[in-house]
């Protein structure tokens, strides 16, 4: 039987395998090799084997920094996107008895808009003249209008936090419901109040959803450069927009290249103690059930 559904399975890994080579594995080995490039004295690349693209970025303070600081900030939308998440995805799925579905379609709504329209939106509402400031003013709160809330890496947090909630909820949801709830009643008989519940039983379980929407969060935020652009300004700077310059107006494709590369490092080394921590939790949690 296998051997008869095995021409099948590769025509139908065909198209896949197509696109992985053309979209991906093509584009990152031309960066990989650019990488390693030089610019002569008019801007033209010159095929070389240079490091001293990988040079500059790691001896020169502005990239080490923008990357150091790319991570705390991907860090705090991480956290705060998970401190969010985990209680509204808890009620979904353990408390709500009518309107589930609604509520969980109202939280995963924003995928629906696009992006910028959301980027965009916080502008509005953060900005000296937006619905924030407007609001604080009408009610005397203060009595000028605070700058400090849009251009800022508050203000990027923000954005980010509400773009990339949804991607940290769905997968967390997901292991909540998947939890018997024969586990959080036998809890409960044995004694246990809601809270030695969820954190002794409820959490545990949950731990490789909540591992998965962690990483969505952080590395989506991680080469994230829309947000900083539109949010932030000048004020704020995140690894992705040095590497979205270099490719621009520095017009410096090796140096661009090796941030790019460095930034794919980081993101696979991430993946891969994510997935880890996943698959040893989910084992545990498969043993204890």
């Amino acid at each position: 039987m296998f051997l008869k559904l095995k021409p099948s399975f590769y025509l139908l890994f065909l198209p896949l395998a197509l696109w992985m080579l053309l979209f991906l594995v093509l584009p990152y080995t031309r960066v990989f090799i650019q990488s390693f490039y030089t610019i002569d004295d008019f801007g033209v690349l010159q095929p070389a084997l240079s490091f001293d693209s990988y040079k500059r970025f790691f001896t020169k303070e502005l990239y080490y920094f923008t990357l150091f600081k790319t991570f705390g900030l991907s860090a705090v939308v991480t956290a705060i996107a998970l401190i969010v998440s985990i209680p509204l995805a808890y009620y979904i799925a353990f408390k709500a008895t009518k309107n589930k579905t609604l509520l969980y379609t109202l939280i995963i709504l924003p995928l629906w808009v696009s992006y910028i329209v959301r980027a965009y939106a916080w502008k509005i509402i953060l900005g000296e003249e937006g619905i924030l400031n407007s609001f604080l003013q009408f009610i005397g709160f203060i009595d000028s209008p605070i700058s400090a809330l849009l251009y800022s890496d508050l203000a990027v947090v923000i954005g980010m936090v509400h773009i990339y909630t949804p991607f940290v909820l769905m997968p967390i949801y997901t292991s909540f419901e998947q939890i018997p709830t024969s586990l959080v009643e036998a809890s409960k008989d044995l004694g246990a109040n809601r809270f030695i519940t969820f954190f002794k039983v409820v959490l545990p379980l949950s731990l490789p959803g909540i591992i998965t929407g962690g990483t969505f969060a952080f590395v989506l935020s991680l080469g994230d450069f829309l947000a900083p652009n539109l949010l932030g300004g000048s004020n704020t700077l995140f690894i992705s927009n040095i590497f979205q310059n270099m490719f621009g107006t520095s017009n410096d494709k090796p140096l661009g290249s090796a941030i790019g590369i460095v930034l794919l490092v980081v993101v696979l080394f991430v993946l891969d103690m994510s997935s880890r921590a996943e698959k040893r939790y989910s084992s545990l949690n498969s043993d204890r059930t």
